[in-house]
């Protein structure tokens, strides 16, 4: 019979010391829920997607939805979330909105994440 393999430490662990060293930028609740907003972000297939065609270009509305299959109001309310989490961001040309993508950092983890998966 197999012994099942706990998750914990042995009683005479003392620790590694790591706990008590001050970190040079603190964990503090609002950087962990603003962590959590931006993963919960890309924890959606559909916005996974928008993300991924504004890595290429800038879009309107009309191309994502086509881009999607997606009625516009629909693609409208996930780049609002999206634009809301700072991770998309728009301009206005005319009665146009183009979205592109807000900075580098998207970006950068998409692409991280994208090569950790072909890593697999």
């Amino acid at each position: 019979m197999d012994k099942a393999v706990l998750d914990s430490c042995d009683d005479t662990c003392t620790g590694t010391g790591s706990a008590q060293r001050e970190l040079e930028l603190p964990m503090t609740e609002d950087l962990a829920v603003g962590i959590s907003e931006v993963f919960k972000a890309l924890g959606d297939p559909t916005r996974v997607k928008i993300i991924f065609f504004l890595l290429k270009q800038e879009l309107c509305v009309h191309d994502l939805s086509t881009l999607l299959a997606m009625g516009q109001s629909a693609v409208s309310h996930q780049l609002r979330y999206l634009r809301d989490l700072h991770i998309v961001k728009r301009r206005k040309e005319g009665k146009t909105v183009y979205y592109s993508l807000d900075d580098d950092h998207i970006e950068q983890i998409f692409v991280q994440t994208l090569g950790h998966l072909q890593h697999m």
